[in-house]
């Protein structure tokens, strides 16, 4: 139903944010990683969202990343798994991490992750692995739009991948989050692929 809803942060709190678009403020349930990466109150931002509907329940569930959502929504696919308890495994671990304890194997690691008991880890591992595409990973929302957007402008896509990835990493190593991390990385992507950047 919504794919994703933009506006301007009006409150948050430890499980969920509030987005105010055109007079309408959203009640939006997210993990400790997306609260974590939203900027300021005040800003604008962009969440990826999931309605969830069951009898007399209506949630609306935010997310940073697009990538994030596509595992809160493989996560919900485990029997026994439900919104509630697939963000707080969300919450407890990152995409990557996540997604390389799959490929391992590795049981134990998914217990210490919050709300992950071992039968539950062990349903998870069995009904994930190697349904997840660990080869493409999940590029960062940012970094994607990023590099259409120089594509667009006439750089050469793998060129402006590995710059924009050099940028945005120096630019989230000096605190830059949000559309400040977003407009600094995109300059210096440019720069470096200009060949002036040392």
């Amino acid at each position: 139903m919504y794919n994703s809803i933009q506006g301007v942060l009006t409150g948050k709190s430890a499980t969920k944010v509030f987005l105010e678009n055109q007079g309408i403020e959203y009640e939006l349930e997210v993990s400790f990683n997306t609260l974590n990466s939203l900027p300021e109150l005040g800003s604008k931002v962009r969440l990826f969202t999931y309605l969830h509907h069951r009898e007399d329940v209506l949630k609306l569930y935010g997310f940073f990343e697009e990538g994030e959502r596509r595992l809160f929504l493989d996560l919900l696919k485990v029997d026994g798994v439900g919104p509630r308890q697939a963000l707080r495994i969300l919450s407890g671990t990152t995409v990557q991490t996540f997604l390389k304890i799959l490929e391992t194997e590795d049981v134990k690691a998914l217990t210490q992750i919050p709300g992950l008991g071992m039968k539950t880890a062990q349903k998870v591992l069995l009904s994930l692995k190697g349904k997840i595409n660990l080869e493409e990973g999940i590029v960062p929302r940012e970094e994607k739009d990023l590099q259409i957007a120089l594509v667009e402008m006439g750089f050469e896509p793998t060129k402006a991948t590995e710059a924009l990835r050099r940028a945005l990493k120096e630019c989230r190593d000096e605190g830059l989050s949000g559309e400040p991390l977003e407009r600094e990385a995109f300059r210096r992507a440019i720069v470096l692929m200009s060949g002036t950047y040392g």
